[in-house]
């Protein structure tokens, strides 16, 4: 994604239904969380790589793409801890996680809210 993950998102926002926008989210999904796992962590890189796992996600229930989801969330809130993405966003994180029928969604949320409480963090 070479650092232009939102620009990518935003490209894919404005694509119609198709192979081609189905491919772009693969993309976004797959290289956004291959890029920051193997190199210093950019902002926004597992924000995007979460949101685009969430929709690969509702439109073919592979259990990979919840993996995918879960690891670009939690590296989400990582880089949240490390000052490296803004507080706000863990609103959203929060939002995408419940959107999962996955019975770890629980536990993974309970922790991220519980660290919201304790630092004033509005969720």
């Amino acid at each position: 994604m070479n650092k232009k993950a939102r620009l990518a998102w935003e490209l894919y926002l404005k694509m119609e239904t198709s192979g081609e926008s189905f491919s772009l989210l693969q993309l976004i999904a797959n290289d956004c969380y291959k890029y920051v796992t193997f190199s210093s962590a950019q902002m926004g890189q597992f924000y995007y790589s979460a949101k685009a796992f969430d929709v690969l996600e509702r439109l073919d229930p592979n259990p990979e793409y919840w993996e995918g989801k879960r690891g670009a969330c939690v590296g989400t809130f990582q880089m949240i801890l490390a000052g490296r993405e803004p507080k706000e966003t863990l609103r959203e994180v929060l939002h995408l996680l419940r959107s999962t029928g996955n019975p770890q969604v629980e536990y993974i949320i309970r922790i991220m809210k519980k660290w919201a409480k304790e630092n004033r963090v509005p969720i």
